[in-house]
């Protein structure tokens, strides 16, 4: 018999952060949310994911916005709630391994600008990806939450998790988080999952899943039952679909059980108004396909994230292949028994898809390689969940030998060369992170933010249209 004990669920809103990522390709400027932020701060919530993912490249990239600005104005409005953000261990929020300084520094900035959780995973999770990480939260007094990025495979029993779980306890992270990126989850096995580490570590479990097979508001009862602390949902009308579990519905779910929130529907109805319009026009101009809106069931059958499929489909377009979609989700899962089981999160995800569009493209598996393939294979992004078979690494790398050691500690100090190639367009210390992460994108804002300085005022321009100097 469960305790009939008072254990009020927490809430992350995703609203700011993953739910537009997930439904609308994050493209929300900061004026469209800074409106609903003050409505938000009085609601309760634990926290509001509001920064990191995909935000800080999309920000600069399409929206010319310094993400930095964005943060401190989240900040600003946020007086009673804290702030979380996504951060993608030694890839920091790009692609690549950064250098343990770069990874440093951008810790202490996003510290100093306002972020309270910093929520940190590896795609392989291999826990020497994201112990700089954790160490440089623990020591800016952040809160360090790491993630375990969950997905099925003959490797990924319940003792792999609850062994994860105990290491990530002893790294000195202050809470865990089930990062259910693909909708893999599924309400009862939730609840082992859940039972079997609240049995095993003492640290807080906040549940992050996605509705994309339709299961997700399920799970999420299923886990807070079992003990799960926290979960993460978005304002309805950026829910469901790839997104998260409505924010109104999980908290009428649990009002009158021990497991109510506290939270006001009546405050939240509010913000839902105020997100609704942006939705509509989401789809009427396009942003948001409805297509991402339905159940897709083919993510329990492949275990392929929402987003991912898209990607697959647009590939395959591109090679003029269409026909072949449904023997490329095939050979998904034959790749990625190949390549040790990774998860498929950034950046897995894209190299087992696109290695398997290649194999059956191609007609011959591993005829054409990819740059990508060959690194993962090689051990540049760590360690795979199981060993790669030698027959796989000899066809893919050759008598290449593969990396064994972390493979941040294969890179030098970068922070002073990087500082030295953008000094010009220093305004901020900020500034050098974000060319750092992307050098190409950040050097086109600069001068873009350049250029907006140099702009004429009208109001100074008189009736003869001379022009008087600022």
């Amino acid at each position: 018999m469960a305790e009939n004990i008072n254990k009020p669920v927490k809430i992350v809103d995703t609203a700011l952060r993953d739910a537009p990522q997930s439904l609308i390709a994050t493209r929300m400027s900061t004026e469209e949310m800074l409106p609903i932020v003050e409505k938000m701060d009085k609601v309760g919530y634990y926290a509001v994911e509001c920064w990191g993912g995909a935000t800080f490249d999309a920000c600069l990239r399409f929206m010319k916005e310094d993400p930095w600005e964005r943060l401190r104005k989240f900040r600003d409005g946020f007086k009673n709630t804290k702030l979380q953000m996504l951060l993608r261990g030694q890839n920091i929020l790009g692609y690549r391994h950064y250098a343990d300084d770069v990874v440093e520094y951008f810790v202490q900035k996003a510290v100093a600008n306002g972020m309270d959780i910093i929520r940190i995973f590896d795609a392989l999770n291999d826990l020497r990806n994201v112990k700089t990480a954790v160490a440089a939260t623990k020591r800016e007094g952040g809160h360090a939450q790491l993630a375990l990025c969950y997905t099925l495979s003959d490797v990924h029993t319940l003792e792999y998790w609850v062994d994860l779980a105990k290491r990530i306890e002893d790294m000195g992270a202050d809470s865990i988080c089930i990062k259910d990126m693909a909708g893999l989850l599924v309400p009862y096995k939730a609840a082992e999952l859940v039972k079997a580490l609240k049995e095993n570590v003492s640290l807080p479990i906040d549940l992050h899943t996605h509705y994309t097979s339709g299961v997700a508001s399920m799970t999420q009862l299923k886990a807070v039952e079992a003990g799960c602390d926290i979960i993460d949902t978005a304002i309805s009308p950026f829910a469901l679909g790839t997104s998260q579990p409505a924010t109104e519905v999980m908290v009428e779910t649990f009002k009158g059980t021990p497991y109510d929130t506290g939270l006001d529907n009546n405050l939240l109805a509010e913000i839902a108004d105020y997100f609704r319009p942006i939705r509509q026009r989401a789809l009427d101009t396009g942003l948001l396909n409805p297509k991402v809106l339905g159940v897709d069931i083919q993510a329990l059958l492949y275990q392929v994230p929402g987003g991912m499929l898209s990607n697959l489909l647009s590939q395959l377009k591109t090679l003029g292949a269409e026909d072949k979609y449904e023997e490329v989700l095939k050979e998904i899962p034959r790749v990625r028994a190949d390549f040790g089981y990774p998860p498929l999160v950034t950046p897995s995800s894209q190299i087992v898809g696109t290695q398997a569009v290649f194999n059956v493209v191609m007609g011959e598996r591993y005829k054409n390689v990819t740059k990508e393939s060959k690194a993962i294979v090689r051990g540049e992004y760590g360690q795979t969940p199981a060993p790669i078979s030698e027959e796989i690494r000899k066809k893919i790398i050759g008598d290449e030998e593969p990396i064994t050691c972390r493979p941040a500690d294969l890179l030098k100090p970068e922070l002073a060369t990087i500082e030295a190639q953008m000094k010009q367009w220093k305004e901020q210390d900020e500034d050098v992170l974000s060319y750092a992460l992307f050098p190409q994108v950040a050097e086109e804002f600069f001068k873009y933010r350049e250029a907006q300085k140099t702009k004429i005022d009208p109001t100074l321009v008189d009736a003869d249209h001379k022009v008087y100097p600022v």
